[in-house]
Formats: structure tokens, C-alpha cells, sequence
């Protein structure tokens, strides 16, 4: 089995990358490893919707039985508790499209060429995968720290969760019909930006212990 191991910083994922063999370079971003039978390709792309589109449109070419992006994410449900593990089968762009007055307008809405969501129902086959709550989310380029910006995509969208990077993954795998999912620990809740309530070591604790158990389950 091939697969390829998604992620916008290594940070994210270095507990990951401490239980994988052979961890080394193959070139600038891109990284081979293995765990037990799999063979495991590590990209980091850099925090964004343009550094992940970029790297992945370049590595993109070589085939995997599986494309796995993780990362951390804000959540607009409180219901979800802080370091909870979702897997994001739906992701919007969500800023992509035109304001008319009060009034926001997506490309399908203008009729113009483009997705503006993205969705992907895959079933890996795989029991810690397809177990994981499957929520909604949104790619955005400045995180929401202002109480009416978000009320305002709230009621718009209705998101659970909000990245930086999650839609362009989605979108550049749909594209090159590469089979994929996107996993996502809950560092924050999206609210006013307060770092004292953020819990990103929980976050990302828990992501790459479910990881983990992902690669274990193949």
C-alpha cells in the first residue's frame, strides 16, 4: 500500500513522523518513509490555500492508494469538544465568490465556472477511518476572530470546522482523481482570537494518535 501523508506544517504531524522507519528527504517539502507494510509519502506544503494547491499539483502526478491530510482546525460547534478527531468530507471556499450589498453571491450562484464545495464521500474500507464523525467545514484565508464575521458565515454556511488548507486539498485530489480524506483534530473554538483557550498540544496529540491507529487498521 502507498500512501500520502498531507499536512500544512510538520509540527502538526511530528509525533507521526517519530514512529514511521526510514523518515528521510526526497526532495524540497516531500519526505519517504514506511510503517510496517506501508510505504508513505510525507509532503508538507506550507500554511495556505496556495502553498497546498502548489505543492500537491507538483506531487500529485505519482499515484497513491490513499492522499491523508491532517491538521488542526477551529470549530464553530461548541458541541464538539476541544481535540476531537472529525473527518471533513464536505469543505467550501467559502470567501470565493462576490458581495452584493448585504448579499453574498457563490460562483455557482453567478453562474460562473468553478466549485465553490467540495465534497467527498469516500469509504476507505478503513474501521478508524469511516468511524470518525464526518462534519462540514470551510477554507478561508484570514481565520474569523470577529463576532459578526462570524455569525455572519455561520448562518451563510453553517460550518463545523474552519482551515486554511482543508478545500484546496480536497479540490487538488478531486481534481487528479486521487482517492482521499481530510482528518482534523479541534485545537479552538472560532471566537474572538484568545490563545489562552486554544489547546493545540491536546489537538495535535490526539490527531497523531488517531493517525497512528489509521495506519495500523490497513
Amino acid at each position: 500500500m502507498n500512501i500520502l501523508i498531507v499536512s500544512a506544517t510538520r509540527n502538526e504531524i511530528e509525533p507521526l513522523i517519530s514512529e514511521l522507519s526510514d523518515f528521510r528527504e526526497e526532495r524540497s517539502n516531500l519526505y519517504q518513509a514506511s510503517f510496517n507494510s506501508i510505504s508513505i509519502d510525507v509532503l508538507i506544503t506550507g500554511i495556505g490555500m496556495v502553498a497546498t494547491s502548489f505543492y500537491l499539483g507538483k506531487h500529485l502526478h505519482n499515484k497513491y492508494d490513499l492522499a491523508i491530510n491532517l491538521g488542526i482546525a477551529g470549530s464553530f460547534n461548541r458541541n464538539i469538544e476541544m481535540g476531537s478527531i472529525v473527518n471533513i468530507y464536505s469543505d467550501r471556499f467559502s470567501e470565493l465568490g462576490a458581495e452584493d450589498g448585504n448579499s453574498f453571491l457563490s460562483l455557482e450562484e453567478m453562474n460562473l465556472q468553478g466549485e465553490s464545495e467540495i465534497v467527498n464521500e469516500l469509504i476507505t474500507n478503513n474501521s478508524v477511518i469511516d468511524a470518525l464523525s464526518k462534519v462540514s467545514g470551510i477554507t478561508v484565508n484570514t481565520v474569523h476572530g470577529n463576532e459578526q464575521s462570524i455569525d455572519t458565515v455561520i448562518n451563510r454556511f453553517h460550518p463545523y470546522t474552519e482551515s486554511m488548507e482543508g478545500a484546496a486539498f480536497l479540490f487538488a485530489c478531486k481534481s487528479a482523481n486521487q482517492r482521499c480524506v481530510q482528518i482534523r483534530a479541534v485545537s479552538n473554538y472560532v471566537e474572538r482570537r484568545n490563545r489562552n483557550n486554544w489547546n493545540i498540544p491536546l489537538a495535535i496529540a490526539n490527531l497523531n494518535k488517531k493517525a497512528i491507529e489509521i495506519l495500523n487498521a490497513f
